[in-house]
């Protein structure tokens, strides 16, 4: 089953488009989304309505330069990690496509496990970044800021470092229930003064700040012995 982290992948290789997109799928965690060309790519980016966690962006399409569309991004403030692949390691290439923006390149041929290494590297760093924003059910959730933002009625909901640990792990997570013992590891680590009452501790106080009725969760779900998030909950 497809993840709940949108990932755009450009490339004019149907061939390579394909086996990225089945190899970001397999862990269950990314969706990816498909682009042959730079047209299709701000096509998706503008009109789709999809908030896209990263970019692989290959530099040589049928109409253009994909250094154009990185600097043009960045031009419109997107802050979203961009990986630049390309078939010249040349220095001037490399420092090209850095210069317009990109967080990282990886030259053609690539290994798969390399270039998965590098995307979840940059999003890591991303997250704990100001610039990281996501969308959980009716809220962009900040957690630079420590904080969730409800648009439609202006109003901003502080979270303290153990909330934005816990909601970070569960939307890394995507689809998949996270067991209570991972996500105590996850977040406490190994403290054995910690048990799972503080974890559900959390979870209730989360549950308070976040869901519309906190006694028929929706976005923060409890499910097969662990916790899940639904970040499409309330939109």
């Amino acid at each position: 089953m497809a993840g709940d982290r949108p990932i755009l992948v450009v490339d004019d290789d149907a061939t390579l488009l394909q086996v990225l997109a089945e190899q970001l799928e397999v862990d269950g965690e990314f969706t990816p989304h498909k682009a042959l060309s730079l047209a299709e790519a701000e096509e998706l980016i503008t009109k789709s309505g999809i908030r896209f966690e990263a970019i692989i962006l290959d530099l040589s399409l049928p109409d253009g330069d994909g250094r154009d569309l990185c600097q043009r991004l960045r031009n419109a403030g997107a802050k979203m990690p961009i990986i630049i692949l390309t078939g010249s390691d040349a220095e001037s290439d490399v420092v090209r496509g850095l210069d317009a923006g990109a967080n990282d390149y990886i030259s053609k041929p690539f290994r798969l496990g390399e270039l998965l290494a590098r995307l979840r590297a940059q999003l890591r760093s991303f997250e704990n970044s100001d610039d990281a924003v996501f969308s959980i059910g009716p809220y962009l959730f900040k957690p630079g800021a420590k904080q969730l933002h409800d648009a439609t009625k202006n109003r901003r909901i502080r979270l303290t470092e153990k909330e934005v640990a816990v909601l970070k792990f569960l939307y890394r997570a995507g689809a998949k229930a996270t067991p209570r013992s991972a996500l105590l590891h996850e977040v406490w680590g190994y403290n054995s003064a910690v048990s799972t009452h503080t974890l559900e501790t959390h979870i209730y106080r989360l549950r308070q700040k976040i869901e519309p009725d906190p006694n028929h969760a929706r976005i923060l779900l409890t499910e097969g012995g662990g916790y899940r998030l639904d970040p499409s909950a309330g939109q």
